[in-house]
């Protein structure tokens, strides 16, 4: 089993060696790093060509933004399982594939995902919010659910028979991917519960409120194009309430 990471990035120079060396570090051998760069004019080529002794495709050029990124990455991939690994983000330790892999090895399974969390953007080992998912079921994203999508590892042939993002969707594509394959198209997912990926925050859809606001009316279209009955106001206020207790809840285990 070959598993495919693509990494997108836009003028990520400050922190995209920490993800290069986290995906290289991996004790799983077959992997594909494929990093898409949206033209960066801050070194972060220069960096990829230093530190990216594993990365097996790199390209470099302007882009309609990171769905956009992500899908030419993704269609770019030649591993039976792909996920992905934003530029600023690295994996929770260095088994992660490993586990990804394992899981694959039942053939019945299209999906897997796990637990996130959102880290200082300067200092990983302060936990910010700790995104802890479940097992999917009926009804969940009619609640303002999702999986955390970067933990979120997927057949390429799912890929090549649903699709990837949809680009009408800035901000939250993620969202509608994930609903398209768990809630619309009924794709075995697997939930495993552990830590996968820490996330730096400063993200597209939540570094301001203004991003949230268009980011939760975005979900709110994003079910209605996928047939999920949802009322807007409802549907926006359980999904903003659904995330505050990660903001509370922190890890057992602590974070290095």
């Amino acid at each position: 089993m070959k598993i495919s990471i693509v990494t997108v990035s836009f003028n990520a120079a400050e922190f995209i060696q920490d993800n290069l060396q986290s995906v290289s570090r991996q004790d799983f051998n077959s992997v594909e790093h494929i990093v898409v760069d949206g033209g960066s004019n801050d070194g972060t080529a220069d960096i990829v060509g230093k530190f990216g002794q594993h990365v097996a495709k790199f390209i470099s050029e302007p882009d309609r933004g990171i769905y956009d990124a992500m899908n030419k990455g993704i269609f770019m991939t030649s591993g039976d399982v792909i996920g992905t690994l934003n530029a600023d983000d690295v994996y929770a330790d260095d088994t992660i594939l490993a586990q990804v892999a394992d899981i694959f090895s039942d053939p019945t399974v299209d999906v897997c995902y796990a637990d996130l969390l959102y880290v200082d953007r300067y200092d990983s080992s302060k936990v910010v919010r700790y995104w802890t998912s479940c097992n999917y079921r009926s009804g969940l994203f009619e609640k303002g659910w999702m999986p955390a999508h970067p933990t979120f590892f997927v057949r390429r042939r799912i890929y090549e028979q649903f699709g990837g993002f949809d680009l009408r969707f800035s901000r939250q594509a993620d969202f509608e991917l994930t609903m398209r394959f768990l809630a619309v198209n009924k794709v075995k997912a697997v939930y495993i519960p552990k830590i996968w990926i820490k996330m730096r925050t400063g993200g597209i859809s939540n570094n301001s409120l203004i991003g949230i606001i268009k980011g939760n009316i975005e979900a709110y279209y994003a079910c209605r194009k996928n047939n999920l009955r949802v009322q807007m106001l409802v549907f926006i206020l359980r999904k903003v309430l659904s995330r505050i207790p990660q903001f509370f809840s922190r890890p057992t285990v602590p974070v290095r």
